[in-house]
């Protein structure tokens, strides 16, 4: 088969090359990838991986080989898939059942591509601030691929959505996904909020966690920005409206029983994960050369089975 090898003397550090086919263990199933979409994460990650390595976390494709040990989805079904082993970026891999999900025949493989990591990270976040209905919630980086996704399942969960986004282009359709204010920096905004989640960080973070009520938390998402993240003198000293204050670091690989929330994801028709910016896979070297740019749609590469 083939597969996209770290190279770190081809541009971009990827090669497109004949690997052997994957050799699941027992509990893992194999499956025809039919589209990846790389995640902030998956590039960030390439620098440090070893010449030979498979890239790639996660995706969406077809179980042709089910797992030995007679658990998780069958030859034929349709998956999405999450393993932060990495060898996504391949005609077939083999995968956890444990992170391997059933996904709904009607909704397209490359809609589906874009939801392991991104998705399941905003549905577990918004779940860490326990009920929100009725409470504000702030979302930074709402028109990201987590912040949409928590931008919706945190309105349809009852919640004041605060979503802060730069390009205010975007506004009206935040609003449209349930936004009930929106704002293009966290320092607009007025009055407390319940919690927050964050894929930004940086002073946005910091300034999230000013907002915040007592008892309020910060999920810590992602870290766009790639800047620190400075407090000011006095941000830790709380009276009764700010008192037991939190920020809280996320990391999906760690959440355990991913996979009904998985498939609760993949069988949603109505869930909103925006313009999609559909490519061959032969061209994944050229774009992460490239710095992996981003159009106002997510990029998601399908895989040409030879």
């Amino acid at each position: 088969m083939r597969a996209w090898m770290k190279d770190s003397g081809a541009p971009g550090g990827l090669t497109l090359a004949e690997v052997p086919h994957p050799v699941p263990g027992s509990d893992e199933l194999v499956v025809r990838v039919d589209a990846f979409a790389p995640n902030p994460g998956d590039l960030a990650a390439l620098p440090g991986l070893p010449d030979g390595a498979i890239p790639g976390w996660d995706g969406s494709g077809v179980v042709v080989e089910p797992a030995a040990d007679g658990n998780g989805p069958r030859v034929g079904e349709r998956v999405v898939f999450l393993s932060l082993a990495s060898a996504g970026w391949a005609e077939h891999r083999a995968v956890p059942h444990a992170m391997t999900a059933r996904a709904s025949t009607a909704i397209s493989a490359e809609h589906l591509a874009t939801l392991p990591v991104p998705a399941t990270s905003a549905l577990r976040g918004v779940r860490r601030l326990g009920s929100v209905l009725g409470r504000r919630v702030l979302i930074v980086g709402a028109t990201g691929a987590v912040g949409r996704v928590a931008v919706q399942i945190a309105a349809r969960s009852g919640a004041h959505v605060v979503a802060v986004a730069r390009d205010a282009d975007q506004h009206r359709d935040l609003r449209r996904l349930g936004a009930s204010e929106t704002h293009r920096t966290v320092e607009s905004v007025r009055g407390r909020v319940h919690g927050a989640l964050d894929t930004i960080g940086g002073e946005q973070l910091v300034a999230a966690y000013a907002l915040l009520d007592a008892g309020g938390t910060v999920i810590a998402l992602g870290h766009a920005a790639g800047a620190d993240e400075v407090f000011p003198y006095g941000a830790f000293v709380a009276d009764p409206s700010t008192a037991n204050r939190s920020i809280t670091s996320f990391f999906l690989g760690a959440e355990p029983d991913l996979v009904p929330d998985m498939t609760y994801l993949a069988a949603d028709r109505d869930l909103d994960v925006g313009p999609l910016d559909v490519r061959s896979w032969t061209e994944l070297g050229d774009w992460v050369s490239a710095g992996g740019p981003r159009s106002r749609g997510r990029v998601v590469f399908r895989v040409d089975q030879a």
